[in-house]
């Protein structure tokens, strides 16, 4: 089960954006992500700040040995959670069930900027998709079927060859399972 605290850490509106952008692109310096996120270099420092005490980021080494800039990389690369997971807790359900709203609008906020974009000339060539099916399963198998889900993802993203010198842009995916009636 995730900590609270990285939770909500990490569906922070900006430490979201800053998470995305370092998982697809590596490591970066702050002047870096301020300048690609347009956000002030001072509140991009204070968000990492806040995703390194959540154990999401971590500092990484200055190659170019500069020392004028600090440099961050992930700690980890995702989440998998439920706000059901913090039942036990109050205050923790309520954060987390808020963490759940705000990621949900992320992902909805995500499709419909592709919605309004995608007749741009650099995406002439992509087609998203939306996969569905209902079905029946166990909370265990469920559990099994989330497993399965980040293990495939992983295994394609991992997969990728970005140096082969093709074009290529950002995709987000997003699936939901959960218990439902017809």
């Amino acid at each position: 089960m995730e900590d609270i605290s990285v939770i909500t850490a990490v569906h922070h509106p900006v430490r979201r954006r800053i998470f995305d952008y370092l998982l697809l692109y590596g490591t970066s310096q702050v002047t870096a992500l301020s300048r690609a996120l347009d956000i002030q270099v001072g509140s991009v420092s204070h968000h990492l700040r806040m995703l390194e005490r959540a154990g999401v980021v971590e500092r990484a080494p200055d190659e170019t040995g500069d020392r004028r800039t600090s440099w961050w990389r992930l700690a980890r690369r995702g989440f998998s959670w439920s706000a059901d997971d913090f039942a036990d807790s109050p205050g923790d359900a309520l954060l987390a069930r808020e963490a759940e709203r705000q990621g949900i609008r992320a992902q909805i906020d995500r499709l419909q900027r592709w919605h309004r974009t995608r007749t741009q000339p650099r995406y002439a060539d992509f087609d998203a998709f939306n996969t569905e099916t209902l079905g029946w399963a166990t909370p265990e198998e469920l559990n099994e079927l989330s497993r399965m889900l980040r293990e495939t993802l992983d295994t394609w993203r991992d997969g990728i060859d970005t140096d082969d010198g093709q074009q290529r842009v950002p995709v987000f995916f997003f699936s939901h399972a959960f218990p439902t009636q017809p």
